[in-house]
């Protein structure tokens, strides 16, 4: 993956970043989904997390919302939730 420099950037850091992860709706999902962004952004708010059950209630859609302050920070946070086991899908 080539660098961007930060001018050609179309995020600007620091900023606010909503990250939508889905899993199977399962005991301890959220609570690794929120593991994983403290690691990431100290000061996540764990009270911001947005919930969307899926309709049979088998899945769990997550919407969480990081301070990013580079695109090396969001690309290893991607890449983070991207191989959790518990994680279907992170857009």
């Amino acid at each position: 993956m080539a660098d961007i420099p930060p001018e050609q950037s179309l995020i600007e850091y620091p900023s606010a970043f909503p990250i939508k992860v889905m899993g199977a709706h399962v005991e301890g999902f959220e609570e690794a989904i929120v593991s994983v962004a403290l690691r990431f952004d100290p000061e996540f708010d764990r009270d911001r997390v947005e919930r969307r059950p899926s309709k049979g209630g088998n899945y769990l859609g997550l919407t969480i919302t990081v301070t990013a302050t580079s695109r090396e920070q969001l690309d290893e946070l991607y890449r983070t939730l991207s191989t959790h086991p518990m994680v279907k899908v992170v857009l």
